[in-house]
């Protein structure tokens, strides 16, 4: 077959990617297309299908149907070419617990046979920027959550690979961690690696430069966060009520609500778009259960955006 035109605009493009273990569909017919340069989420609950999409595209996993072209390579036909490219990091951090920090990275380096006259900088250039330096002749295993992070980016990231993919990477650390983390994966987009990373997280989510949203193996939604917040097809209201439990129950029977979340004090509701006053509906029915409370028009958040979109069907359409 002759060879696919390089596709300088797409670090990852996947047309129909399908992955069934016996009768489980874990990811149905999934279309993708990630931006060169940018950080892509894959917003989803647990089992949603994002690792096992993730194991696809860097050729762990042989999809059942469908197709994708990772750095204009085909997957899973010529994944071994893809092994030196890419980055893969999951949630467990894949550490090897009884080497130290710097075994962990000359052992990375083995592996990808990073030249050796130039290993040792490379290696003395990730404990700085990973803030490891202090730490590089203890034993992984007995590392902190943030700092087997560290070290599992650090990892990864030896070898330069134009493609970084992230399988829940901070869902074992604390909110610090997190944010450095973050601010870590920002400075290899400016500097052009393309980043998959998959999170539960909503404020992980918003930081993408695009996302995705998977609901049970299924793409429901994908834009930037702000093209997804601007199109839920629902309105927002949000409610300040006294009683904020009691006025969730009144509102949770108004025919029109597709979803009703309590936030503290503050109540977040979805009604289709295609309702001309929600406002005016939610608040007739607070008044008539003589409750105290003010509904307001809101503007979309992400997690709006992610309960309007994994909405059972009915719902919806109510």
């Amino acid at each position: 077959a002759g060879r696919r035109p390089v596709n300088r605009e797409f670090a990852i493009e996947a047309r129909g990617l399908t992955k069934r273990f016996g009768d489980l569909v874990a990811v149905s017919q999934l279309d993708l297309d990630v931006p060169r340069g940018e950080i892509y989420g894959f917003l989803g609950p647990n089992g949603s299908g994002k690792s096992t999409t993730i194991r696809m595209l860097c050729g762990l996993l042989m999809p059942s149907d469908g197709n994708a072209v990772v750095l204009d390579t085909e997957v899973p036909g010529d994944a071994r070419l893809l092994k030196p490219r890419i980055g893969y990091m999951t949630q467990k951090f894949s550490l090897f617990g009884d080497m130290t920090v710097l075994e962990n990275l000359q052992f990375i380096g083995d592996i990808y046979s990073y030249p050796r006259r130039e290993r040792g900088a490379r290696i003395r250039e990730l404990l700085e920027r990973y803030n490891l330096h202090d730490q590089q002749r203890q034993l992984a295993g007995t590392m902190s959550g943030g700092q087997k992070q560290r070290l599992a980016l650090a990892c990864a990231v030896l070898h330069r690979p134009e493609l970084l993919l992230l399988d829940e990477p901070t869902s074992a650390v604390d909110p610090q961690s997190r944010r450095d983390f973050w601010a870590a994966l920002f400075r290899l987009a400016e500097a052009g690696t393309t980043i998959l990373v998959s999170t539960h997280y909503m404020d992980e989510a918003e930081r993408c430069h695009r996302l995705a949203i998977l609901d049970r193996g299924v793409k429901v939604a994908d834009g930037t966060p702000s093209e997804l917040q601007a199109s839920t097809g629902m309105h927002v209201v949000e409610v300040t009520a006294s009683d904020p439990y009691h006025a969730q129950v009144v509102i949770a029977k108004i025919p029109e609500v597709a979803s009703v979340t309590q936030l503290g004090v503050r109540l977040r509701v979805l009604i289709p778009e295609s309702h001309d006053d929600p406002a005016g509906a939610v608040d007739a029915a607070l008044r008539n259960a003589g409750l105290d409370a003010q509904a307001t028009l809101s503007s979309a958040t992400l997690e709006d955006v992610f309960v309007a979109v994994t909405l059972e069907p009915q719902r919806q359409a109510a």
